[in-house]
């Protein structure tokens, strides 16, 4: 069965590379949402295998939605953030929130989805 991958961004070009990178390379079904309560509405409707999450958006930014998703009964669904931040203090501190992961923007397309299945412990 093909996992399911929700991709949370308030860049549309970012929703469309992550999109094509784990659809197209990785052989993901990918949804995509836009903002955090999108996200929590779109976990609701279809819940998927795992979350990349952007951390800076508005309405309810990336760190917000976790905990959102925490008090909606989603903890357990597997989340990557996605940040432009390189720095290792605000790595850890996204860590500490209880994802699996931190990806750093830009990223590279071709290898989005092994780096992915990499940071959740799936085999590609």
């Amino acid at each position: 069965m093909t996992k399911q991958i929700l991709v949370v961004d308030d860049a549309a070009d970012i929703l469309e590379i992550a999109t094509i990178a784990l659809r197209d390379v990785g052989g993901y079904e990918v949804r995509t949402a836009r903002n955090g309560e999108e996200a929590v509405a779109a976990v609701r409707a279809h819940r998927p295998d795992a979350i990349v999450l952007d951390v800076s958006m508005p309405v309810l930014d990336g760190p917000a939605t976790v905990v959102a998703l925490h008090e909606a009964g989603f903890g357990d669904v597997p989340v990557v953030f996605l940040t432009a931040s390189a720095r290792r203090a605000e790595h850890s501190r996204l860590r500490a929130l209880g994802v699996q992961g931190v990806l750093t923007k830009p990223f590279d397309p071709m290898t989005l989805a092994e780096l992915l299945a990499r940071t959740l412990g799936w085999t590609p």
